[in-house]
């Protein structure tokens, strides 16, 4: 492949993983992440999680790989996409409006104690910050990923981990990987790795 639009593609993915590993203060925040979530789990919590568009899709994933399996066998963890079920989205959506999407999910499927994640590349995005209010309010931790400013989001948030990017491609997929690591750092926590 000698296409330099796509070199060029795969340069800019790189470049945002390489500065993600050499910036301290996202390396802290992605520790601190891992380690609430594992204290959420061994507390009988769950993990909420919610997005728009491209990130509803990280949150399905994130969630499917916790509820299913990720690297190992192991018993399913609670986790809940709030993005997933039309009844539930378009009767919100109509009752209430958008921006109470994820609010209304929130107040009646998380409990003190449970772990919200909020994705949005900009951070500003209105129906998250609804939520964001929601789940601080329920006593549920919040935790946020979106890109290089954090928007709103970033004095809102718990933690919130910055990607540093502006492209939305490369910002998103700096969530994968920090939802990825996010499993993979759970699931080693609670389960020993079969031999």
């Amino acid at each position: 492949m000698n296409d330099p639009f796509l070199l060029a593609q795969i340069q800019e993915s790189l470049a945002v993983k390489q500065r993600l590993l050499e910036d301290p203060v996202a390396l802290a925040t992605l520790q601190q992440l891992c380690e609430l979530a594992l204290r959420v789990y061994r507390g009988g919590g769950k993990l909420l999680i919610a997005g728009n568009g491209g990130s509803a899709a990280d949150a399905q994933h994130i969630a499917g790989e916790l509820v299913s399996r990720f690297y190992f066998d192991r018993p399913a963890l609670p986790a809940l996409a709030l993005t997933t079920d039309s009844s539930i989205l378009t009767a919100i959506g109509n009752d209430y409006g958008y921006e109470m999407l994820f609010s209304r999910q929130i107040e009646a499927n998380g409990k003190a104690g449970d772990l919200f994640l909020a994705i949005s590349t900009s951070g500003n995005s209105p129906n998250i910050l609804k939520a964001i209010h929601t789940a601080k309010r329920l006593g549920i931790h919040v935790a946020g990923l979106t890109g290089t400013d954090g928007g709103q989001m970033a004095r809102l948030c718990d933690l919130c981990l910055h990607i540093p990017a502006t492209s939305t491609p490369r910002i998103q997929e700096g969530h994968i990987l920090v939802g990825h690591l996010l499993c993979a750092f759970i699931e080693r926590g609670l389960f020993a790795e079969p031999a």
